[in-house]
């Protein structure tokens, strides 16, 4: 009977290798190219074997690869297993042959690899970072494995070495406040629903949606040791989380002496509690943290740490222990902060970040503390140059790593804070904010402020560029190019010819026409204002809850007309097209674009007439709009996701049926009311099949419903009994066990005809 491989023969007869004996070095180096065969085999099948894959250690600071063909075969060579996938991946687009998206693949592989002579790419950034702590509650709360390992190829592919990877990290905190005394039942009552974990870990909200399922949070920790053990393989550095000193109501509670702040009540949520870096129960908790995700997860180098997202410090104008924590956000219309006395407020702060380091620094010497630096945007009342430079001036500069996650909404951040005094920070974008999905981005904008940041002699210790989304799944375009400018500068005309051959297998004169017609049309938008208007969430008006100031809301950003000639051109290719997925995918997100216009104009039509008495007219507005947004939500059904799929996949993450049913209503309450009684609902709003035609459109109905009825009865509409009796129902909607189907529309491209006919 024959012996078992060694972990060392396996490793040899895997590379093909099995006559000979490697170094450890060169064992070690083998074993990362082989992850990135990996990536390409799950890509492309039994033709990776023809790519021969090289791993060169990285002599400068700065990443690379370069891909040549030889005898037939590809020849990728690259400083790490992520630039050797980001190099394939790279010749893949190139030739024509490869995309790789949210929405689906378009894969050709040939019978011979086109020729390339040998070409060395060098990125300008040492680290490509990804995703937003919020992308765990938007995103990937009903995540399993296959998925998971998806979107790790994904971000390889497109060469991200530095993601986030918050997932697992329940079963720890779980551990540590059992350790300090709190009983089950004490847990039960602290933890967020699953669509909400993040908020909880940031200490914005506590025990909302409880209890959370045990089974939720150990699959979680089963998950989350297989993404690690993945991105490890692919020499990715993941960023793992930290103690910000957030502690439960029941753990305050069983320590009266420590000092222990009341947060404000975050959105209309009850308050949480902060626990000051000063105390000695910090240090100890923060350590025991570690040692405990350590044991779970293995060590790590870089921990997030964000105490103050969207909190302020707690420091009062006479410095005294029983400091006012408020909000400052101007985009909240809440009150800036209380003025404090600036000495008192810079010695009060340098000791929060020196406490803080320290307590990561305790249990891993060699710990780099991330923050995320939204809070110097959002809060920027409180965060001076000044409070800033306090905050991080007892960090060594090596030690600390700023996320400066938003330059598309705040970009005066990184300058008013000098570069963030000379600590290593990424710069980048959030794009996507609560997963919601209008269409929009700025292409040309991304190109040239990318170029301004890399030849700035003001950025000091930049370590890097990155794209923060809160959630995924929409305009993959965008994302697309970021991280192909994250590796070389392209025109966003050059390189939409090698996009559109990569995504729809062709490219002509008239694709690209009409793609430079939608680059003008919705792609020039560096911030999505619409979403955020009058402190109501929603990314169109039709998402948002129904007021009677609707009249108001300005248009949203973007070209109606040119969009519809956009649309018009791209239908003309449908012939030749419309068989690719991708292009199916594209054309219906720019048709429910167009539609959204229309829908929202169609909207304030309608209470403008009911309004001025004419009920003709209001209901001739009605009856148009709603005839669109069943329309839209039709058409829908050919997209990625949908309000079934979305409850699908919450259900089947349920172990049981009380599980399921759990985990339904979660999801379904996150993408609508939210929770809170601040101005959270509609924030995750989604332009899904489902949501349209079952949420919205009824929402809005009732409405106008109600403003047609003051009308004939000559009476004031009443607004605040009209929000009253909406949000019961919302809440209703959320309770109802509905059974929702996706429907795939027969012919999109027809479907999309009628209503560019529908619209101006």
């Amino acid at each position: 009977m024959p012996y078992p491989l060694s972990r060392r023969q396996a490793l040899l007869q895997s590379l093909g290798l099995a006559g000979l004996a490697l170094l450890p070095g060169e064992a070690a180096q083998a074993g990362e190219a082989t992850a990135a065969s990996g990536v390409l085999t799950r890509l492309i099948g039994g033709t990776a074997k023809s790519v021969i894959f090289k791993l060169s250690p990285m002599s400068g600071p700065r990443p690379w690869y370069s891909v040549a063909t030889r005898g037939g075969k590809l020849m990728v060579t690259g400083s790490s297993p992520v630039a050797l996938t980001r190099g394939i991946y790279s010749y893949l687009k190139n030739n024509g042959l490869a995309e790789v998206s949210w929405e689906g693949d378009r894969i050709a592989v040939p019978d011979q690899w086109p020729a390339t002579a040998e070409r060395r790419v060098e990125t300008p950034f040492r680290h490509r970072v990804y995703m937003n702590t919020c992308t765990f509650g938007y995103t990937t709360p009903w995540w399993g494995w296959p998925r998971w390992e998806r979107e790790i190829d994904w971000m390889a592919l497109h060469g991200i070495d530095m993601p986030l990877a918050m997932e697992g990290q329940e079963f720890v905190w779980q551990a540590l406040w059992r350790e300090n005394g709190l009983s089950d039942a004490e847990l039960a009552a602290y933890f967020s629903g699953p669509a909400f974990t993040p908020w909880q870990r940031m200490g914005n909200i506590e025990g909302y949606d409880t209890p959370v399922p045990q089974a939720w949070i150990v699959k979680k920790r089963d998950l989350q040791r297989r993404i690690l053990s993945r991105m490890r393989e692919l020499g990715m550095m993941p960023i793992l989380p930290a103690f910000g000193g957030y502690v439960p109501k029941a753990f305050a509670e069983k320590h009266p002496d420590a000092r222990i702040y009341k947060m404000r009540a975050w959105e209309g949520f009850h308050e949480t509690y902060w626990l000051d870096p000063a105390d000695p129960l910090f240090a100890k908790l923060a350590g025991r943290f570690i040692a405990l995700y350590t044991e779970t997860y293995g060590e790590g180098q870089y921990y997030l740490a964000d105490s103050f997202n969207e909190m302020l410090p707690p420091i009062s104008a006479d410095g005294s222990d029983a400091a006012k924590a408020s909000y400052g956000d101007a985009t909240a219309n809440v009150k800036a902060a209380e003025a404090v006395d600036p000495a008192v407020k810079a010695a009060r702060l340098a000791d929060y970040g020196a406490a803080i380091y320290q307590s990561i620094r305790q249990a891993r010497p060699d710990a780099v503390w991330v923050m995320q630096g939204w809070l110097f945007g959002a809060d920027r009342d409180f965060w001076s140059s000044d409070a800033i430079g306090a905050f991080l001036s007892h960090v060594p500069d090596d030690k600390l790593m700023v996320l400066d996650i938003g330059n598309d909404r705040y970009p005066d951040v990184w300058t008013r804070a000098d570069a963030f005094k000379g600590k290593s920070w990424i710069y980048g974008y959030v794009h996507n904010y609560g997963g919601s999905n209008p269409v929009y981005g700025d292409l040309d904008f991304y190109r040239t402020d990318l170029a301004a940041i890399r030849a700035s002699d003001k950025t000091r210790n930049l370590k890097g560029f990155g794209v923060f989304p809160e959630g995924l799944h929409s305009n993959s375009v965008v994302y697309e190019y970021l991280y192909d400018l994250a590796w070389e500068d392209a025109a966003p005309a050059d390189w939409l010819k090698v996009y559109t051959r990569a995504r729809y297998g062709q490219t002509s004169p008239a694709l690209l026409a009409a793609w430079g017609n939608l680059q003008t049309a919705i792609y020039q938008t560096r911030y999505w204002t619409p979403r955020w208007w009058k402190s109501r969430a929603g990314a169109y008006l039709f998402f948002k809850r129904p007021t009677i100031d609707a009249t108001e809301f300005p248009p949203l950003p973007g070209n109606p007309l040119l969009l519809k000639q956009a649309l018009a051109q791209l239908l003309a290719l449908g012939t030749e097209l419309g068989g690719s997925k991708l292009f199916r995918n594209d054309i219906i997100d720019a048709a429910r674009h167009l539609a959204g216009f229309e829908i929202d104009a169609s909207l304030q039509a309608a209470i403008g007439a009911y309004k001025a008495g004419d009920l003709a007219g209001g209901d001739a507005a009605v009856k148009h709009l709603s005839d669109l947004a069943r329309r839209v939500d039709a058409l829908l059904g050919a997209q990625q996701e949908t309000l079934s799929s979305w409850i699908d996949d919450a259900r089947a993450y349920g172990d049981t049926p009380a599980e399921s049913a759990y985990y339904v209503e979660n999801a379904k309450a996150q993408v609508t009311v939210w929770g809170g009684k601040g101005n959270l609902n509609d924030y995750a709003s989604k332009a899904w099949q489902g949501l349209y035609a079952d949420f919205y459109l009824p929402r809005w109905t009732q409405f106008l419903a109600s403003l047609r009825q003051s009308v004939i009865a000559q009476t004031p509409f009443d607004q605040t009994a009209f929000t009253a009796a909406i949000t019961d129902w919302e809440h209703e909607w959320v309770k109802a066990d509905t059974a929702y189907t996706r429907h795939v529309p027969a012919d999109p491209l027809a479907d999309i005809k009628t209503l560019l006919e529908l619209c101006a």
